[in-house]
Formats: structure tokens, sequence, C-alpha cells
């Protein structure tokens, strides 16, 4: 899984917290593989958006997922 490779030295809740915002953000954007290159880029939002400050997994998982979302 990605984002267990670029979570790094994260604390065990910090990984943790992460791991869940990235599974809801996969499930929301319909991504099934894990190993899809597309995987990695979500991967590496999630870690993005909780380094700005937001650590709530879901909250994490909607502001990712409306930067991937469908363009209407």
């Amino acid at each position: 899984m990605p984002i267990n490779r670029l979570l790094g030295n994260a604390s065990s809740a910090d990984a943790e917290r992460l791991r869940q915002a990235f599974a809801v953000t996969l499930k929301s954007l319909d991504l099934v593989n894990r190993n899809d290159p597309v995987s990695e880029i979500v991967a590496r939002k999630v870690i993005e958006i909780d380094a700005a400050g937001t650590h709530d997994p879901d909250e994490i998982a909607k502001r990712a997922v409306k930067e991937f979302g469908p363009i209407d």
C-alpha cells in the first residue's frame, strides 16, 4: 500500500489516522487497486492535507475527494 511507504517515521497514531483517511478517500473515488500509481498520488494528497493542519480522517478524505472528484 503506497501510504505505508510514504509514512516513514510517523507515530503509530498518526499512521493509523492517515491510513484511515486514505482508505475512505480511495473508496469515495471508487479506486480499488491500491498498487495503481493513482493511489500513490492520493496517498501523497492525504499526507499533504494532514501536514497542512487537518487531522480528522473524515475531513482529510472529504478535502482529498473534493480535489480529485469529478469536475461538473
